[in-house]
């Protein structure tokens, strides 16, 4: 178990460091005006954080908290995000009940959206609000520094400095890891290929930037603030869910008491990882349990999607998981009242 979870910490940890990368040589590159567009109206912002949250697996979950983690994005769209996150099990639900999960698509990307205007109503002035700490930092007159140069890439080359090689190296030793299948998913699917994509959109900056760049941004900025919490984080929580999971059988509890099921989807829909929520959606292919309850869990759930904003706002992250459970619970009941 501790191979498996050293493993799946350190796929997130390297990938969602190479999103902060990407965020912040996109910034830097545009002077932040790429994110203006739609930092500028709220709708916009939530509707982009639900359709994030739509993206099977979790990687549009992930570019979701980067970006509310960097002030990118606020809270509200963040909840939109979480509540049409489905993670892994989206690609399940896509082979096992094809149907069921496009219906299923649709009703929480509508209901995240909604949630993230009636999010934003209540709390947008209030203080845990990560992008009121934003870690994008742009220095005057250095934009164009980071444009690609082809006589300033060969002299990099020549004077490979300390940082470039550990970075380069890493990312080399990250794509062939993904590759191979030592880290992720052994066969080929859509989501291993956007990691190694993006890992290769990694790979290319941090060996073409300007060593300026690379020492202020990608060193100073995100790797030495951030690498070592979100590791801490992922592997602790990853850690107590194995241990949750090997001393505690929810599968045959819940068969025994099928009464329960709904309450019981939406308390398991907090558990921040890819894996128990699966229970529901075979229960659901067999026909054991109504289409309100997997609607429930997905809702609550989002895979191992928002791990990361453990090591960036814990306070967020579980007022996050407190709203995800109000609104599941809420739909469930209707759910069960009207349908």
């Amino acid at each position: 178990m501790l191979v498996e979870v050293i493993k799946e910490t350190l796929l997130i940890t390297g990938f969602v460091l190479i999103m902060m990368l990407l965020l912040e040589y996109l910034t830097v590159r545009s002077k932040g005006k790429w994110s203006k567009p739609f930092q500028k109206y709220i709708g916009t912002q939530i509707i982009l954080g639900a359709l994030l949250g739509c993206v099977p697996g979790c990687v549009g979950t992930f570019m979701a908290v980067s970006l509310y983690s960097h002030g990118l994005l606020t809270f509200s769209a963040l909840v939109a995000a979480s509540i049409a996150a489905v993670g892994d099990e989206a690609f399940v639900m896509f082979s096992l009940i094809p149907f069921s999960a496009l219906k299923l698509t649709l009703l929480i990307f509508g209901i995240g959206i909604i949630s993230g205007f009636v999010v934003h109503f209540f709390v947008r002035n209030k203080k845990f609000m990560l992008p009121q700490q934003n870690h994008l930092v742009i220095h005057e007159n250095e934009s164009n520094c980071i444009s690609f140069n082809r006589k300033i890439f060969l002299e990099e080359i020549k004077n490979f400095s300390f940082h470039r090689s550990l970075l380069v190296s890493l990312s080399l030793l990250f794509i062939f890891a993904i590759a191979v299948g030592g880290l992720g998913e052994e066969d080929w699917n859509i989501e291993k290929i956007v990691f190694l994509l993006i890992s290769f959109c990694g790979l290319f900056i941090v060996s073409t930037v300007p060593e300026h760049f690379l020492q202020h941004h990608l060193w100073e900025h995100v790797i030495k603030k951030h690498f070592l919490r979100i590791f801490l984080w992922t592997f602790g929580a990853f850690l107590l869910i194995g241990l949750f999971e090997n001393y505690l059988n929810i599968e045959k509890w819940m068969s025994q008491y099928p009464f329960y099921t709904l309450l019981i989807a939406a308390l398991v829909g907090i558990i921040p990882e890819s894996g128990p929520h699966i229970i529901f959606i075979t229960l659901f292919a067999k026909g054991a349990i109504p289409f309100t309850t997997l609607l429930v869990n997905s809702i609550v759930q989002d895979g191992h999607g928002t791990i990361p904003l453990l090591a960036e706002s814990r306070k967020s992250f579980f007022i996050l998981k407190f709203i995800n459970l109000i609104i599941g619970l809420l739909v469930g009941f209707i759910g069960f009242t009207f349908f």
